[in-house]
Formats: C-alpha cells, structure tokens, sequence
C-alpha cells in the first residue's frame, strides 16, 4: 500500500509534463513529429537517472538539458522528473520489502533493459537523425559504445546495491522483530 502515493504523485508528474509539451507542442523537431516523440525524454531507470542527469548537468548542462527546453519545461517539472524521483525512491525502499529474483536473473533483466533501451535511442537517430541525448552528438562512434557499455555497467551497480539495501534494511528489521517475539526474561 506504501507505493501508491509514490506512483500517484509520479503519474502526476508525467501527465503535467505531458500536458505542457502537449500545449506547446513540444519543441519544434523532426523527432517530435517520428520516432520517440515527446516520450525520447522519459527514461525508466530512477536512480540511475538522477545521478547520471544531475552529474551532466552540473558538467555541462547542454548535454542533457539544453537552455533551449527551459522555454516549455518549467524548472518545478524538471525537478519533478529529475530530483524529486530519489525521495521516493528511498521512501519506497524502506517501507517496500521487495523480492529480488535471482542475481542472475535480475542482471541479465538489467542487461536486456539496457540493451533494447540503447537499441531504443540508436533507432531514434537513424530515423530522426539526432540523438535522444545531445551528449551522444559529441562522442565518436567507439566512445558510444564504450560509453554504452560503462552505462550498462553503472546501472547493474545501482541494481546490486539496491538489492544488497533491501536486504540489509529487511533483514535486519525481521531479526527485530523476531528478538521482540522471543521469550522474555524478566
């Protein structure tokens, strides 16, 4: 019951990101009007995205967020699709036991993910001819797929950590209780 709240205030993140791109009709791009859509600036992989975006931007903001978008996405919804997504995460985490698959099994999920979403992106530019990302414009073909292959790597490693936290915060709080549950010693 804990992620409905979450996944409310999401969905009402998105449906007013939504609506002013809408209202705008979006930027005028070829991409807007193919390929990708409005949707090629929505990614699914949250803590990923936080610190990959907010790193960039701090870098060099056009790689990610070009001043050009401030014009039809206010500063509030783009905190609200990139700051205000690693509260809940941690929210999420502590008061949702979630049930890992295998490691295995979760990796190689992780891995496809990754590998239809660069699929995704590499498709966006053959059709448009611009990339998802302005950053991809600046890097040579063998730096893209270095830079793909580190991506990949980075978001296992979000993966695993996220897995090991759940553990740690619900293991230990299942000894709680079984420690509060045992005889007592008066």
């Amino acid at each position: 019951m804990a992620l409905i709240p979450c996944q409310v205030l999401r969905a009402a993140i998105l449906l007013s990101y939504l609506s002013v791109l809408c209202h705008y009709k979006a930027i005028e791009m070829p991409a807007h009007q193919t390929y990708g859509g409005s949707w090629k600036f929505l990614t699914f992989i949250d803590l990923f995205v936080v610190t990959m975006f907010w790193t960039l931007y701090i870098y060099d903001r056009e790689l990610v967020y070009p001043k050009l978008l401030d014009n039809f996405i206010p500063p509030w919804l783009n905190h609200g699709m990139h700051t205000t997504v690693l509260p809940f995460i941690l929210i999420e985490m502590r008061t949702t036991h979630h049930h890992y698959p295998s490691r295995t099994c979760g990796i190689a999920t992780v891995c496809s993910f990754s590998i239809c979403y660069i699929l995704w992106m590499c498709w966006v530019h053959h059709i448009t001819g611009m990339w998802v990302y302005p950053l991809l414009e600046y890097i040579s073909p063998g730096a893209k797929i270095v830079f793909f292959i580190i991506v990949t790597v980075i978001i296992n490693m979000f993966y695993i950590l996220g897995e090991k936290l759940n553990s740690y915060i619900w293991e230990a709080e299942k000894s709680d209780e079984l420690r509060d549950k045992g005889p007592k010693m008066d």
